[in-house]
């Protein structure tokens, strides 16, 4: 069998695992009653923020497309079944650690693919964890920051800022004989990650609003980069990944109603992505 039909074959049988996975997912959700009374009850204005929320998805999609390409220089539509392909591969690996190897594999070309997806992970994850801890200094000068997210938690935090931080600073030394990175292609990808963060804080807004989970925009506006850092630091596996989020998103925003709202963007932002794959692979 040679290379390029073994290879046709992996990206059939991890997006046939990931489509049984999601399958599953949706079979032992045992919360519909609930989410279907939050979405009856929806008065016009919920209703619309709930369908830009649905509307941003490809822009979310695309921003990491846009991410990718310049790390990886190719066309737009490449870039874009890349991307759409990993989703599939990350939701059926622990940490979702799939993604960039079903990149590479779509490339065939694994050292530049890996090193340039390490890159890729450690910008995004710094974006998050430094958003995260600017919002929670900030509601810790206001007096409201919430007791168990303080003490050893900003510690471990902090720690995992500056790894992020010394990683990247010597990523174009570590990474030079696969790669080529640059100090200044890591700002840029940074400022793209912050770019797609701000995307997922308002299409998280826009869920929690139509589902009627706040009440106080400016303390929202705060607690939707905590929110991401909560789900980022905290250590997960992509079958328990629903349930942390509604969990975090319960004690951020102190609704139930939040935890639903977390569910349905997991839906929005990896359900819908992973059916629109089959459209964009090549034949």
């Amino acid at each position: 069998m040679d290379k390029k039909r073994l290879y046709h074959i992996i990206e059939w049988l991890v997006a046939l695992a990931a489509c049984a996975y999601l399958i599953y997912r949706l079979v032992i959700f045992d919360d519909y009653a609930s989410l279907w009374t939050s979405l009856a009850g929806m008065s016009w204005s919920q209703l619309a923020a709930l369908i830009l929320c649905v509307a941003l998805m490809p822009v979310n999609m695309s921003l990491e497309a846009w991410r990718w390409r310049t790390l990886l220089p190719m066309s737009w539509r490449e870039a874009h079944r890349q991307v759409y392909y990993s989703k599939l591969a990350g939701l059926i690996t622990p940490w979702r650690l799939g993604e960039y190897p079903a990149r590479a594999l779509l490339r065939n070309e694994w050292a530049q693919t890996l090193s340039m997806g390490a890159v890729g992970s450690a910008t995004m994850t710094f974006a998050i964890v430094a958003a995260g801890m600017i919002s929670l200094g900030l509601l810790g000068i206001l007096g409201s920051l919430d007791p168990l997210v303080n003490g050893s938690y900003l510690f471990l935090v902090l720690a995992v800022l500056l790894l992020l931080l010394l990683a990247l600073f010597f990523a174009p030394r570590l990474l030079h004989r696969w790669a080529k990175v640059s100090h200044r292609l890591i700002i840029i990808s940074t400022l793209q990650s912050l770019v797609r963060l701000a995307c997922w804080c308002v299409q998280l807004y826009l869920v929690l609003f139509a589902l009627g989970a706040i009440s106080n925009l400016q303390s929202a506006i705060f607690n939707l980069p905590i929110y991401y850092l909560l789900v980022t630091i905290t250590p997960n596996v992509p079958i328990a990944e629903v349930g942390v989020r509604g969990a975090w998103a319960i004690l951020v925003f102190g609704s139930m109603n939040a935890a639903l709202a977390g569910v349905l963007l997991w839906v929005i932002n990896t359900l819908l992505p992973c059916l629109i794959w089959p459209f964009l692979r090549k034949k």
